[in-house]
């Protein structure tokens, strides 16, 4: 069995606070710096890397001198603010010594569940990693309520794998997989080498709590797995521990457990946008439009677009229909009806001075469209 990072380009890495922090007492700099060594190597082997970090509120409670973590969410939200200076200032310390630029980004579950919000998200990514920056998350525990936080980065991790369309979701963690039970509680416990993301057998074999430290235990990492795997990202779950892990993996080395999606990625984007979201107008496109479409795979430009029906907002879902009133496309549109119909027939390089701003080129980019 080979590792199916090895054939992934575009990975989401998660690690959690026991691989980034001494036991809890504030970052394990030296671990930090292991992590953003293999990143690099990941990079040069042609491989987008997300990273996904836990460890704010460990390195707050190291800041504020509290020993245990507390439960009070203002307390919380009071020591990610605190740790968040270190964390971020740790990740862009030991990037840069690669010449590699990191970006701190923080999420909420409003960002994703929003459609713009989501769209924005979404764009800043994925420009992000076009100019070759680390994009280091985490949840924004600073202003998240009960009602909205993820409740772990095992969950925040696979929302961000759907997001960006990620080949492959890595979760590192202290635990070598899963197991068929727990391994420090059964000595007939055995590591389940490959499973199909979202089987309940597995399910039940993932329980259990996560550490003092962290929130997530393995149950988490396997729902992760599932969320992941709606997108047709496959997962992987292994052990930090494990020297060189990532070049391993990367290399086609089978560690940890691998819980494989059913679903291609762009045959699960293709379903999402086509049956699951409701459409909240149309646009129609002139014939040279409907062929960059069809025959070439492109973007939507206003300049193609004749006419606008509906009163939609950014991010939202609009049909694509041609001159004869057929439905050929659907997509995210990235201008709301109102602008949309300020800059149709227009070229891209006009819409600033039509608009006073450009949020970007394309009415609907190829990645949020999908042909019907």
């Amino acid at each position: 069995m080979q590792s199916i990072v090895k054939q992934s380009r575009r990975i989401v890495v998660k690690v959690g606070s026991s691989l980034v922090t001494n036991e809890g007492q504030g970052l394990d700099h030296a671990a930090l710096a292991r992590w953003a060594e293999q990143i690099a190597r990941l990079k040069e082997m042609g491989k987008e890397v997300v990273l996904v970090s836990s460890g704010a509120i460990a390195e707050g409670m190291q800041r504020l001198n509290w020993k245990k973590r507390p439960h009070a969410l203002h307390e919380l939200q009071a020591a990610a603010a605190v740790g968040q200076m270190g964390l971020v200032q740790a990740y862009e310390s030991c990037f840069r010594g690669h010449n590699i630029q990191a970006a701190q980004v923080l999420l909420t579950h409003e960002d994703l569940s929003d459609r713009k919000r989501y769209l924005n998200a979404r764009s800043t990514l994925i420009t992000l990693l076009s100019l070759n920056v680390i994009p280091v998350i985490n949840e924004n525990d600073t202003v998240a309520t009960d009602e909205i936080r993820f409740g772990d980065n095992d969950t925040l991790a696979a929302l961000v794998t759907n997001l960006i369309e990620a080949d492959v979701l890595i979760i590192l963690t202290d635990q070598g997989g899963l197991f068929t039970a727990d391994p420090r509680k059964d000595a007939k416990a055995t590591l389940v080498r490959e499973a199909r993301a979202g089987d309940p057998a597995i399910e039940s074999m993932a329980g259990g709590a996560g550490s003092a430290i962290g929130r997530g235990g393995m149950l988490t990492k396997v729902m992760a797995a599932k969320r992941a795997a709606r997108s047709g990202a496959h997962t992987v779950i292994a052990s930090g521990h494990e020297n060189g892990v990532l070049l391993l993996l990367a290399q086609g080395k089978a560690i940890g457990t691998q819980l494989l999606a059913e679903t291609m990625t762009l045959a699960a984007r293709k379903q999402w946008l086509a049956d699951h979201l409701q459409m909240r107008g149309n646009v129609i496109l002139d014939e040279g439009a409907v062929k960059a479409l069809t025959g070439s795979g492109k973007s939507l430009l206003s300049i193609g677009v004749t006419g606008v029906l509906g009163n939609f907002e950014r991010g939202e879902v609009v049909g694509c229909f041609d001159p004869a009133g057929r439905e050929i496309a659907r997509g995210l549109v990235n201008y709301n009806a109102a602008e949309t119909r300020r800059i149709l027939r227009r070229a891209s390089n006009e819409i600033e001075s039509i608009l006073g701003y450009v949020g970007e080129p394309e009415l609907i980019h190829r990645d949020n469209l999908v042909l019907l």
